[in-house]
């Protein structure tokens, strides 16, 4: 039998759950022991397949629309948030409901209430369809909000008050595109508002900057995460802007396309915020299976965030 290959993996960290993710899964799993099965989750709690599928099996239940929970049993909402009519048609079925959004998303919520209070038409930078978009924009009357996807919508968006609008951002979108069109929007409306704090989260930033410090030294990226997670995609695209042409999204260890890896001597690992430890422990351990594996950790910072869980939850 031929000897294996050498093939040095550069670990990067911070890498995988954030605080916001944690808290959700928390909220679903102390919600199954302090209610019973079934609980009800409106969306994929977070987007990844695995926790999902975890949670089902837990007695979790997952459904797209409010009116597929049944009267009497517990619902929660998404990590990605929803718009202001999920809560408002809870509680006009009388529904008891645990809201698992993030924190941060929940404060670019409460900034667009502030700028519509002010009178502000907003600017969402975002994508089209994303369930955390469609909870922002959800939590304003229709036509208070244009969506911003691309540098060409900044440059050709047309407002009725150029001197009063506001800006606001999804909070898991690529640090290099947004900042790209906010400087088109703050070109053409200098007086427009910022947020006092930039909306893009803490974790979001650190695996992209973690992301860019593996892509100068890896031969071939993985980044673990669902093909439905925005932050994990926009890893994939950040390792490829920053010159590492073979960067690849992956579920689990058994979608890796191990041609594509051949010749490889250098493998930069990370996942997405939604993405637990475990996966990322199952493909190096595949990696072990082919190769003689040494393991460098590259670090960037070390994360120790940490957010509150519902009140009702936290004994």
């Amino acid at each position: 039998m031929p000897d294996k290959a050498n093939l040095h993996i550069l670990l990067a960290n911070p890498r995988g759950f954030c605080a916001g993710v944690d808290r959700a899964i928390e909220i679903v799993e102390k919600a199954l022991v302090k209610y019973g099965a079934p609980v009800y989750v409106r969306h994929e709690i977070v987007h990844n397949r695995f926790v999902v599928d975890r949670l089902r099996d837990m007695g979790a239940v997952f459904v797209d629309e409010l009116d597929a929970v049944p009267d009497g049993v517990p619902v929660i909402f998404s990590a990605h948030g929803v718009p202001k009519s999920v809560p408002e048609n809870a509680d006009q079925r009388a529904l008891h409901y645990l809201d698992a959004t993030c924190p941060l998303v929940s404060k670019v919520h409460r900034e667009a209430e502030r700028h519509f209070a002010e009178g502000k038409h907003i600017l969402l930078i975002g994508h089209a369809g994303h369930p955390e978009v469609v909870g922002t924009m959800g939590q304003l009357p229709e036509g208070s909000m244009t969506l911003i996807e691309t540098e060409n919508d900044a440059r050709n968006v047309h407002v009725a008050d150029p001197e009063n609008i506001a800006f606001v951002t999804q909070t898991t979108l690529s640090l290099d595109d947004t900042a790209k069109m906010i400087a088109i929007l703050q070109d053409r409306f200098p007086t427009i508002s910022v947020p006092k704090k930039e909306d893009i989260c803490y974790a979001t930033t650190n695996r992209q900057h973690a992301v860019k410090m593996i892509a100068e030294r890896a031969d071939a990226i993985l980044v673990l995460g669902a093909p439905n997670s925005s932050n994990s995609n926009r890893l994939v695209e950040v390792a490829r802007r920053e010159g590492c042409a073979v960067s690849v999204l992956v579920e689990r260890a058994h979608d890796i396309d191990w041609d594509k890896l051949e010749n490889i001597k250098t493998l930069g690992i990370t996942a997405g915020a939604s993405a637990p430890e475990v996966l990322v422990e199952e493909v190096i351990d595949a990696c072990r299976e082919r190769y003689e594996v040494s393991v460098e950790t590259i670090t960037l910072t070390d994360e120790n965030v940490t957010f509150k869980l519902p009140r009702e939850l936290a004994s």
